[in-house]
């Protein structure tokens, strides 16, 4: 998985007012939970950008002025007008405990489906696994070269021995529908014989 440093300062103040000076100084109120009590710090916010505008999943170290932590972004929350983030929750990473993420998910491969004149679609863009931090990938990637129309991947297609996905057994990851045209092609094919 991919890391990713982030520097914060600790947080004495808390409550409304002292959180809205913090969002006025364009930092962002956070708050690191795990094992211990909960560490309120804030960041700056151009810093977390690059971690929380990018689909994939990092492993962050937090220096909390000059205490690193390892940790994965658990929560963020979003203003509903600016779409600016308003607050964000943290997971303090532990040796040989899993942590829950969303992993992004990468389709490789020229479909059958879509050679015979279908269309790929991507249903699921992440998928929710469990698993040690060092054994999980920075995405997933699946293979669809022998998808053809109608055919869909779903979570139950797929095992891998170092995690386990949480998403329900039957949803669909991607799968090769079948387009108007392909469809009047096949109607084209029958009524000719």
């Amino acid at each position: 998985m991919k890391t990713f440093d982030l520097k914060g300062t600790l947080r004495t103040d808390l409550g409304k007012k002292a959180t809205k000076k913090v969002r006025k100084e364009d930092s962002i109120p956070c708050v690191l939970y795990g094992s211990g009590e909960p560490v309120h710090f804030t960041g700056n916010e151009k810093e977390f950008g690059q971690v929380i505008y990018t689909p994939s999943t990092f492993q962050i170290n937090l220096d909390i002025d000059g205490k690193i932590c390892p940790a994965i972004m658990k929560d963020i929350q979003f203003h509903p007008v600016s779409d600016k983030p308003l607050h964000i929750d943290f997971i303090r990473i532990v040796d040989e405990k899993p942590v829950n993420v969303s992993i992004p998910v990468r389709l490789e491969g020229f479909a059958k489906g879509v050679q015979q004149g279908g269309k790929l679609k991507l249903e699921m863009r992440r998928v929710k696994v469990s698993g040690l931090i060092n054994n999980l990938p920075d995405e997933l990637l699946l293979d669809v070269t022998n998808v053809e129309v109608g055919q869909s991947i779903k979570v139950r297609d797929l095992s891998y021995s170092e995690f386990n996905i949480l998403d329900p057994k039957n949803a669909v990851i991607a799968s090769v529908k079948t387009t108007r045209a392909a469809k009047g092609a096949a109607d084209a094919a029958t009524e000719g014989k």
